[in-house]
């Protein structure tokens, strides 16, 4: 299946402004890639690019006062079958982790392990170690958090999603990465595309998701408690350990955002 992905972002700048941008395809897609997601920006400004801690590719700009577009879409050829889960279910003791899981096992700016910790362990104790435990994470946060773009918030957490019981899909990535740490499995935080290719109408407005990969059965393996079901096109942008990592945007001065449009589609 050829999917087409991309999007075009309006910002107003009331001043030249340093921005830090990630708004390309994760690397691991490459093989996959039939056209390149190449960053345009207009009105045009130089643009350097590096690659984070986490292997994500990031851009640097400055953006001059006033209105700048950033937009790019790229044609992926891609399984038209719904994802797979994985078979290998087991739980790694800690001591036997490999040392780049570490970090992942500890709290970070939105996924507050120590504030749920007692709460994983009564919630989970007795469930089956592994990716099983995993999934029954999934299944809770999914049943436990009621999805709506109206309860978004910048700050919100992943202790202040439980407590409200609302949010939107990188709050349910949050409460979940939080709840497979506290139980000592390494959970990292992922953002890209998700196509609605097999879901039934109604349909949200396309916008960049939110799901973690969690490792069990000795490899990084992909869960998704908003949708909780395998889906078809999906597409990794960035992954670290929570959204302030994998910002699609940093912004160094007042800046608003004045569109914002995504497409993932097949073609």
């Amino acid at each position: 299946m050829k999917l087409r992905v991309g999007y075009e972002l309006i910002y107003e700048c009331v001043q030249p402004t340093p921005m830090m941008l990630m708004l390309n395809t994760h690397f691991s897609r490459a093989q996959d890639v039939l056209s390149a997601d190449l960053l345009a920006v207009d009105p045009p400004v130089a643009i350097t690019q590096y690659r984070d801690t986490f292997g994500n590719l990031c851009s640097r700009i400055v953006a001059p006062p006033g209105l700048i577009s950033l937009s790019t879409t790229a044609l992926l050829d891609i399984s038209d079958q719904p994802e797979k889960r994985e078979t290998l279910d087991y739980q790694h003791a800690i001591e036997t982790l490999p040392d780049e899981c570490l970090m992942f096992l500890l709290g970070s700016r939105y996924c507050e392990t120590d504030l749920l910790s007692d709460i994983a362990w009564n919630l989970f104790s007795s469930s089956h170690p592994g990716r099983r435990r995993v999934q029954a994470i999934c299944d809770y946060v999914h049943q436990h958090i009621t999805f709506g773009y109206e309860f978004a918030r910048p700050t919100k957490t992943a202790f202040q999603a439980w407590q409200e019981r609302k949010g939107v899909c990188r709050d349910f990535a949050h409460l979940a990465v939080a709840l497979c740490r506290a139980m000592n499995i390494p959970a990292r935080y992922c953002t890209g595309y998700i196509s609605d290719v097999g879901v039934p109408p109604p349909w949200s407005p396309m916008d960049f998701a939110a799901w973690f990969e969690a490792y069990v059965g000795g490899s990084w393996q992909t869960f998704d408690p908003r949708n909780n079901v395998p889906r078809t096109g999906r597409v990794l942008m960035a992954r670290g350990r929570d959204a302030a990592d994998v910002a699609i945007s940093n912004t160094f001065g007042p800046t608003k955002l004045v569109k914002f449009d995504v497409h993932c589609a097949p073609e």
